[in-house]
């Protein structure tokens, strides 16, 4: 069963995040507190972020997070499945699939359906394409806050308080 996510969930959502986070799936770790505001977003606001929790007999075991926005080159609205785990012993019992139906029927007049992809999530690939997904033929680029670059930059924090003070500090951005 797939319902959207809820106050209640909070605990077993941040776990399985942090579960993910710490996959093959994706190339870098996330800070605790991204999951919280991630959380707090998708249950007190909606509009643009929302959340699926995944249920199989009565257990919790999986959760997708879903973005809005507009594309001109779409001409619509686009659905960004930002992310997406299922517990490894609950994969392959029809989730997935559900999921993306789920997702078409909150979003029917969505112009298009995105999602990221690592190369070695080779399963994860295979589901998207036999739901319509395709490879797109550019690379994507962001630029993010200092704040974020810091983080996956060194994993202890007192060394990215000293880095972060030196970005700060005007007379120490030579040196960096």
């Amino acid at each position: 069963m797939i319902r959207k996510i809820d106050n209640c969930d909070k605990e077993i959502y941040i776990e399985m995040a942090d579960e993910f986070y710490h996959s093959s799936a994706v190339t870098h770790p996330v800070p605790r507190e991204n999951f919280e505001k991630a959380f707090d977003h998708m249950v007190n606001d909606g509009t643009y972020f929302d959340g699926y929790i995944f249920e199989d007999n009565c257990e919790t075991c999986g959760f997708c997070a879903v973005a809005v926005s507009y594309s001109q080159e779409a001409g619509g609205q686009v659905i960004w499945i930002e992310d997406f785990y299922i517990r490894p012993d609950f994969r392959g019992k029809g989730l997935g699939s559900e999921l993306f139906d789920r997702i078409k029927e909150d979003f029917p007049d969505a112009a298009r359906y995105r999602l990221e992809i690592t190369e070695s999530n080779v399963d994860a690939k295979r589901l998207y394409e036999r739901k319509g997904f395709e490879i797109l033929p550019y690379r994507q680029m962001l630029k993010s806050s200092a704040i974020v670059e810091l983080d996956t930059l060194a994993g202890n924090p007192l060394t990215r308080a000293l880095r972060l003070r030196q970005l700060l500090c005007r007379h120490c951005l030579r040196r960096l």
